[in-house]
């Protein structure tokens, strides 16, 4: 076995492609509390701006489908993404629940929490799909 080339500690942002950018980014902060933020690359100042979604220490950079940001994904599609994240230990979970339910946005898994295994051991789940199709834990 050849030694690795370098060593990962963290993800720093990952890339949604989207039917329609602006309408991700609404259920996104208007769901799951992430922030809005716009901007342009320092490489190119005079870029078209781009959108990302930030919350903790992580972002999400949101493509609009048609309109990707170069280098893009080999296949670059809305609701091809399958997403955990991760909240505070003081969040009631049914309560989650609820609110999801009271705002139309249909739980999955019978409308239930699941019990599942996340990067640091076992975790409480809820699924839900965002705009896209993109599966959210």
């Amino acid at each position: 076995m050849s030694k690795p080339l370098a060593i990962v500690k963290s993800l720093d942002h990952l890339v949604l492609t989207c039917a329609n950018a602006t309408r991700t980014a609404q259920w996104y902060t208007e769901h799951l509390g992430m922030k809005l933020e716009t901007f342009t690359p320092a490489s190119d100042p005079l870029a078209t701006p781009r959108m990302a979604l930030k919350y903790g220490s992580q972002k999400i950079n949101l493509h609009q489908k048609g309109a990707e940001f170069e280098p893009k994904a080999t296949t670059a599609l809305p609701g091809t993404a399958d997403l955990c994240f991760l909240v505070g230990q003081d969040t009631n979970l049914d309560e989650v629940i609820q609110g999801f339910q009271d705002r139309g946005i249909t739980v999955l898994e019978g409308g239930k929490t699941v019990a599942r295994t996340g990067a640091q051991g076992p975790i409480q789940s809820i699924y839900v799909r965002d705009p896209d199709g993109n599966l959210i834990e």
